[in-house]
């Protein structure tokens, strides 16, 4: 009998080809019906393995969620971008693998990126969420986030209003 384990982790560029499969399928998830469908397909694939090979070589702040030797998730962290703000961490990217959604794997994703932002002395965090993407909205607040903020995204040529959820 095997048993398969979930394991969060630091990524490496041998995860690139898993990342770039888990955004595309996150993203398809999350954002379809949000984001017009050829302006979603052009931004998924600006973030194919090459992409991703390249960030990691950069030593971006990536975690990826591993089930068995399938990446299922990754989220992205490091110094907050937005200066109105003044938590000092921001998460800013965590998508899971649809099929992978809702069994607990984002939540230990989000407490991992959590924790490497306060380990590097990042106090205070924020994660931004599209206003139409009620999904991670639920997944923010029930993780303790307090929406306090509100701002513009431009993707794919049209204007989405985001959302700030801050922990202190």
């Amino acid at each position: 009998m095997n048993t398969l384990s979930i394991d969060i982790r630091n990524a490496s560029s041998a995860d690139a080809a898993g990342i770039a499969t888990t955004h595309r399928e996150a993203w398809h998830g999350a954002y379809a019906g949000i984001i017009p469908h050829l302006a979603l397909n052009r931004m998924i694939a600006q973030r194919r393995e090459d992409w991703w090979q390249r960030a990691l070589s950069r030593s971006a702040s990536v975690l990826v969620a591993e089930f068995g030797d399938e990446i299922v998730g990754y989220a992205t962290y490091g110094r907050n971008r937005t200066r109105e703000l003044p938590q000092k961490g921001e998460i800013y990217e965590l998508y899971l693998h649809p099929q992978y959604q809702g069994i607990g794997i984002g939540s230990r994703l989000f407490e991992a990126a959590r924790q490497r932002l306060e380990d590097s002395h990042l106090s205070g965090m924020v994660v931004w969420a599209l206003e139409e993407n009620v999904i991670a909205q639920q997944f923010y607040a029930g993780h303790g986030g307090h929406d306090i903020a509100e701002g513009v995204e431009q993707l794919g040529g049209a204007s989405f209003k985001k959302i700030a959820f801050v922990w202190a």
